[in-house]
């Protein structure tokens, strides 16, 4: 299960709005509809969370490039969004490293079966993508979320708490 919602910065707070992201294909394209939801190209966050697995944040900041905060990279790996959030250069790889294949994960939003998968036996994927945070740690240090507090985050309730660091709580759960 997944849910994904848009905080907008204003002048008179934040202003959430749940998002569909089946037809956001890139990064590039999930920034797109995030800056429309604030045409004054305040900041706006896009949280998204898959159930007990993951949870992700992605920073706009008007024109900035997007910054972006993944809590499991593995987990988030196996998912269509998440897939959206890690880039090479999240990952820390050069543009078509094949070292690290996220094509040839499983994609649906489930997770693999414990065990070995496949793309182990050639060092492939699974061993490329790291079972813990990646990206910017400090997205929302200036809003009120520490580097150490982000990452101590469980994706159970991560984006209830962001949003209650941000003062944002009420208007997050209309959404949900």
């Amino acid at each position: 299960m997944y849910f994904a919602a848009l905080l907008a910065r204003t002048e008179d707070g934040w202003e959430a709005s749940d998002t569909e992201l089946d037809d956001v294909e890139t990064l590039s394209d999930l920034a797109d509809l995030a800056r429309e939801a604030s045409p004054e190209d305040d900041t706006v966050l896009v949280l998204i969370e898959q159930e007990d697995a993951w949870f992700g944040v992605v920073r706009i900041d008007g024109e900035d490039d997007p910054r972006i905060y993944v809590s499991d990279a593995a987990a988030a790996a196996r998912s269509s969004y998440g897939e959206i959030l890690l880039t090479d250069e999240l990952l820390g790889r050069e543009p078509g490293d094949d070292s690290a294949d996220l094509d040839s994960l499983d994609l649906d939003g489930t997770e693999e079966p414990d065990g070995d998968s496949d793309d182990d036996e050639d060092g492939g994927s699974a061993e490329a993508v790291p079972h813990s945070p990646v990206g910017d740690t400090e997205i929302l240090d200036d809003l009120g979320v520490s580097e150490k507090e982000l990452k101590a985050l469980d994706a159970e309730d991560a984006l209830g708490a962001i949003a209650e660091a941000l003062g944002a709580s009420e208007v997050l759960e209309t959404v949900r």
